[in-house]
């Protein structure tokens, strides 16, 4: 959506403590990391932005989103529509096969060319997890690597919903680095809390939390960049063990035994 905005202003933490961070604007293809320890916040700000906060949760804060000069006044639908969310848990709620599953969606969509949206969709879905699966497969087949592998496809490129939230990738059984590649590419404002070093690094601003408030608004320097090739590096030779061990190879010298 040309002209899209996200903005998250401030609120208070759960000792009523006013937060002191500048309003923060986030545009499509832009990329945020939320870190801190467990009970810290991060699920309280990804609920504010999922429903909009008008200053009526217990966060406080005011969220707006807006798109081509127009606000998203009506909250339901604007929540339901313009904000999708991965969570760590992806059920579903129907057996069907994947293929169908997913053409179900892109009618509702109204979207042309269903057949070439779907084969889209499953091959980037296998892209971001270690086994393949096909149209044919029953969604109850699935693994949940599988599952939310298929959930970040669907959402990336035929949701709608221009902004993602994301909790703890890292923990889906997928590609994560992958997964993010895919969802900034299809031009989607992207959050997502983590504690992975090398994700909170990929996002050119994080947000420190603590104590149920935003503590710090920090962007990433030339230093944290150093850094941050260093993990990509340690994190491609960690992948090719666990392929090399998955496919039952050293994962030393890639040779059989």
């Amino acid at each position: 959506m040309s002209g899209l905005e996200l903005t998250v202003r401030p609120g208070r933490d759960r000792d009523g403590v006013p937060e002191t961070f500048a309003p923060l604007t986030l545009r499509p293809g832009d990329l945020l990391a939320l870190v801190g320890p467990t009970g810290s916040g991060k699920s309280r700000l990804l609920a504010d932005i999922e429903w909009l906060s008008e200053g009526d949760s217990p966060s406080g804060r005011h969220v707006t989103l807006r798109g081509a000069g127009e606000l998203a006044e009506d909250r339901e639908e604007g929540a339901h529509f313009r904000v999708a969310q991965l969570s760590q848990s992806m059920q579903f709620v129907m057996d069907l096969p994947v293929g169908e599953f997913l053409a179900l969606h892109a009618q509702a969509r109204e979207l042309e060319d269903i057949p070439d949206v779907v084969e889209r969709v499953i091959a980037a879905a296998c892209r971001l997890c270690g086994e393949p699966f096909h149209a044919s497969t029953p969604l109850s087949g699935l693994s949940g690597g599988q599952s939310r592998a298929l959930m970040i496809a669907d959402t990336a490129v035929l949701a709608a919903a221009p902004v993602v939230l994301v909790d703890e990738v890292e923990n889906a059984g997928v590609d994560r680095r992958r997964a993010l590649e895919l969802l900034i590419g299809q031009n989607k404002i992207v959050l997502m809390a983590t504690h992975d070093p090398l994700l909170a690094l990929m996002a050119p601003r994080r947000l420190v939390l603590g104590r149920g408030g935003i503590r710090a608004v920090l962007e990433r320097t030339p230093e944290e960049s150093v850094l941050l090739s260093e993990l990509e590096a340690l994190d491609a030779h960690l992948s090719r063990a666990r392929e090399r061990l998955r496919a039952g190879l050293s994962p030393v010298t890639g040779e059989g035994t």
